[in-house]
C-alpha cells in the first residue's frame, strides 16, 4: 500500500468517483456513499455508484459495466471508500476485485466501520494488487462525513437549521388564544428545499415549545423521499396526542419525564432533563443506528447545542419579513463558510471547526 503524492490523473478519476457517489444521498444510509470508476488506457470503461441500501455496492456496478471484462486485469479501479471485505447485504467486493484481477486499486479513505477499518486493503495487497491510498482524502471524509462522524465520534452528525427574520428573530411573541400555526419567515420554493433536507437526515429533532406553537409534521411531506425519525424533547408530555407528530408518518421518539414504552409508531424514553440530557439522546440515537439529527428548534433547543458546542454543521435562513420583535435567533460566533441566496431568501451555512471534516477549499 502506498499514500504518496496523487498523479493528476487519479486526482481527475477520484473527482469523478465523489461525483458520483452523492447521488446516494438519501437512499443508502448508514450505508457511505461511494462511487467507483473503471479505468483503462486513461479512459473509463466503467463506472457505478452505491444506489440503495442493501443492494449493490459501487464497485460491483462499475465493474457490470465494462463491456470487455478482460481488459479489468489491465486496468485501474477507482474508489472513494476502502472496498469491503465481509458479508454484509452483500458479499464483499474484494472478492469480486481480485476475481477479475484488478491490478491497481485507488481510494480515498479508508473505512472507520470496525467491520472493514483497514481488512479491505489487507486482503487486496495481500492478493497482489497495488493499492495507492489518500486521494483526494479530505473531500472523500467531507462527502461522508455522516458517516464519518457517526463510527468515529459515536454519534449522529448534528445539523442545526433555523430561518429568521431579516430583523434577526425566530418566531413572533405567540398570543396563548392565537391559532395555532407557523410563522412562516421563508419562501414555499425555500421550504421545499428544507423537505428535500429532511429526506437526506436520519432523524429530524424540535422541543416542547416549538411543537406546541406550530404543530409541525417534521415530515418531508413536500418532497418525493423517506422522512425522518422524529425526536421530541418534551419534558412534561405537554404536547396532544392529536398534534401531527404523532401521526404515523414516520416513526417517533419522545424523550420525557413521565413514561417509557412504545405506542404504535411511537417510542416515549424516560429520562431526566438535567445536564446530561443531550449526551444521553445522542447516545440513544447512535445506539439506535442514526447517523444524522438536523435539529430544527425551538431557540432554547438550539441553542442548548451551541451552548455545548455540540453540532457539525448549521444553515441559517435569513428571510425578506421584519418582525420588530419576537424570539430572538440563536447566534453563531463563526463565519458564514458559504452564502446562497434562493429567490431572497439568503443561507448562510456553517461548518464547526472539525479539520477533518471540513470541505475542502
Amino acid at each position: 500500500m502506498e499514500n504518496t503524492k496523487p498523479l493528476d490523473t487519479d486526482i481527475l478519476f477520484m473527482q469523478r468517483c465523489i461525483q458520483i457517489a452523492q447521488n446516494g444521498l438519501g437512499f443508502v444510509a448508514p450505508n457511505p456513499m461511494v462511487g467507483c470508476v473503471i479505468v483503462h488506457k486513461d479512459v473509463i470503461i466503467g463506472e457505478g455508484y452505491h444506489k440503495q441500501y442493501g443492494e449493490a455496492h459501487a464497485e460491483v456496478h462499475a465493474i457490470n459495466a465494462v463491456s470487455d471484462k478482460s481488459l479489468l486485469s489491465r486496468s485501474t479501479l477507482y474508489v472513494n471508500l476502502e472496498p469491503c471485505a465481509h458479508y454484509g447485504k452483500t458479499p464483499p467486493c474484494t472478492d469480486l476485485i481480485i476475481k477479475h484481477k484488478l491490478p491497481r486499486v485507488v481510494i480515498a479513505n479508508t473505512d472507520s466501520n470496525p467491520l472493514v477499518a483497514g481488512k479491505g486493503i489487507k486482503k487486496l495487497t495481500e492478493a497482489g494488487c497495488k493499492v495507492t491510498t489518500g486521494v483526494l482524502e479530505k473531500e472523500g471524509r467531507f462527502l461522508n462525513r455522516r458517516f464519518f462522524t457517526f463510527h468515529e465520534q459515536k454519534r449522529p452528525y448534528l445539523i442545526l437549521k433555523w430561518a429568521e427574520s431579516a430583523d434577526g428573530f425566530i418566531d413572533k411573541l405567540r398570543d396563548k388564544n392565537a391559532e395555532i400555526k407557523p410563522n412562516w419567515i421563508t419562501s414555499e420554493r425555500t421550504r421545499a428545499i428544507v423537505h428535500k433536507w429532511r429526506t437526506e437526515e436520519a432523524a429530524i429533532m424540535a422541543g416542547t415549545n416549538a411543537v406546541l406553537n406550530d404543530n409541525p409534521s417534521l415530515t418531508a411531506r413536500d418532497w418525493k423521499g423517506k422522512n425522518p425519525v422524529r425526536v421530541i424533547l418534551d419534558r412534561m408530555l405537554l404536547v396532544p396526542i392529536s398534534y401531527h407528530v404523532y401521526s404515523s408518518d414516520a416513526p417517533t421518539f419522545i424523550f420525557n419525564t413521565i413514561k417509557s414504552g412504545t405506542q404504535d409508531n411511537v417510542k416515549f424514553i424516560r429520562h431526566s432533563f438535567d445536564a446530561g440530557l443531550i449526551d444521553y439522546m445522542l447516545s440513544y440515537l447512535y445506539e439506535s443506528g442514526l447517523q444524522s439529527l438536523i435539529i430544527e428548534g425551538g431557540a432554547c433547543t438550539l441553542n442548548a447545542f451551541i451552548n455545548k458546542n455540540l453540532w457539525d454543521e448549521a444553515r441559517v435562513f435569513k428571510g425578506q419579513v421584519y418582525y420588530t420583535k419576537g424570539v430572538a435567533a440563536p447566534a453563531l460566533k463563526e463565519t458564514p463558510d458559504l452564502v446562497s441566496n434562493y429567490g431572497g431568501d439568503i443561507l448562510f451555512t456553517f461548518y464547526n471547526k472539525n479539520p477533518m471534516l471540513l470541505p475542502a477549499t
